[in-house]
């Protein structure tokens, strides 16, 4: 089988320099700006100053003070992404998203090179991932890297030598060369923990960890995962590229420039993150029995509450009402920085009279006890009384983000530069034009 895996270059920032023709070439950093906020996708030329993928905003900007910095535009994100996707398939009908940025693809299913009917030397795949690419990049001005191998394994790996804007194929019999010189974080599977229980035995790369007996690795790690990670650094690796893959969660969250300790404000936001989990689930065709709360609380504790509903439902009172019930279980006065709420146990019905069925049937705390009865706010309905204060809030944040789209009646497209005191600059370009002029107004006026 010759699996394909895809990951395209810096998505979410290529795609802003690709919009934005100022940034091209300059350090984009997308993510939370708020003193809280996290670094989502850090160009390249922005890496180059040691900043990554999840690193705190705040220290993104002392390594790199001179970057772009952008909220993000998530439904352009989605749109390229579907492009790519569509692109994929026309290789191969067995995709399997992992994400908006990345992709398997099984190439024996399709009827091109590598596939059933067609010619399967490396010389075929490699050009048929060179055209694939430069489809991709044609139909979205992204760049893709691609790997191309036997197994799911190798061609996540190659596709991280191809980076970025690369192509690389890993010929079947070369797979221990390549594999076991790497550190043996590369093996999926490997994390922080693993890899320190590993490295008391000397175990430094893949090599290492091949070999080490496996029986000698399930005493260490357990059954399954000693196992696993026994036929992985073998290179052993038979999983299938899965189209049918599906989503087993949908979830919302956000973290809050300042510790909010009033309750019915915090109802009110979990409320609106109800709202827009639902509208997620409602768009997507599917709908869910689990409805967990994830809290973060001023020190940094993270909390889950969870309640399982009789049969699954999209509406959103019903997964408002249990989400502000499991918001009275947890002790908020010391204040909350971060709040979300997620629906799993997915499914792509919905009983249409779930909301009158009554309570929960099962619920938990953490994986432990079950929420008591509430006697506060039920849902949605009942939380007009914050709605302002909410509203407010969501205004101070997000009323002119960096990097949002915006049109001027007199000079036409652009995106917010930056705002503040009143005032928002707006920088005049778009992706078919020049770098464009910039100019600042008064964040009320109308035009």
């Amino acid at each position: 089988m010759r699996v394909l895996h895809l990951d395209l270059d810096a998505f979410f920032a290529s795609v802003e320099q690709r919009d934005k023709p100022s940034l091209r070439g300059r350090p984009v950093i997308v993510g939370g700006l708020g003193p809280r906020g996290v670094v989502s996708t850090a160009s390249y030329e922005a890496r180059t100053y040691g900043v990554r993928s999840a690193m705190s905003m705040s220290e993104a900007r002392s390594r790199c003070p001179h970057a772009a910095y952008l909220a993000g535009r998530f439904a352009v994100y989605r749109v390229v992404s579907s492009i790519v996707m569509a692109t994929l398939r026309e290789v191969s009908p067995v995709v399997e998203p992992l994400s908006l940025d990345e992709a398997f693809v099984d190439l024996g299913a399709g009827a091109g090179p590598g596939g059933a009917d067609g010619v399967r030397s490396a010389a075929a795949v490699r050009e048929l991932a060179s055209a694939l690419r430069a489809r991709i990049h044609e139909r979205t001005a992204v760049t893709a890297s691609v790997g191309v191998a036997s197994s799911k394994l190798m061609a996540k790996i190659a596709s991280e030598r191809a980076k970025p804007d690369g192509l690389v194929v890993i010929e079947p019999g070369t797979e221990l060369d390549v594999l076991h010189p790497l550190p043996v974080r590369a093996v999926p599977g490997v994390g922080p923990a693993t890899a320190a229980r590993l490295t008391r035995l000397g175990v430094k790369t893949v090599g290492d960890l091949a070999r080490i007996a496996e029986a000698d690795l399930v005493d260490l790690l357990g059954e399954a995962h000693g196992r696993s990670l026994h036929r992985l650094s073998l290179a052993q690796d038979d999983r299938k590229v899965n189209a049918e893959r599906e989503s087993k969660s949908v979830s919302v969250e956000d973290t809050f420039d300042r510790d909010l300790t009033d309750p019915a404000l915090l109802a009110a936001l979990v409320a609106r993150l109800a709202e827009k989990v639902t509208g997620r689930l409602v768009r997507a065709g599917l709908s869910g029995r689990t409805i967990t709360l994830k809290t973060r609380l001023h020190d940094f504790t993270t909390l889950s509450r969870s309640a399982t509903l009789p049969a699954p439902t999209d509406d959103v009172r019903a997964v408002s009402r249990v989400a502000v019930r499991l918001l009275e279980e947890i002790d908020t006065a010391g204040g909350v920085r971060l709040l979300g709420v997620g629906v799993s146990g997915l499914s792509d019905w919905v009983q249409d009279d779930l909301f009158s069925a009554g309570p929960p049937v099962d619920s938990a705390a953490d994986g432990q006890g079950a929420p008591s009865p509430s006697s506060g706010p039920s849902g949605a309905d009942d939380l007009d009384g914050p709605a302002g204060a909410v509203e407010e809030l969501l205004h101070e944040r997000h009323r002119w983000v960096a990097g949002m789209d915006v049109v001027h009646d007199e000079h036409g497209a652009g995106w917010v530069w930056g705002s503040g005191r009143g005032r928002v600059t707006v920088r005049f370009e778009t992706a078919g034009t020049p770098p464009g002029p910039v100019r600042t107004f008064a964040a009320d006026d109308p035009a």
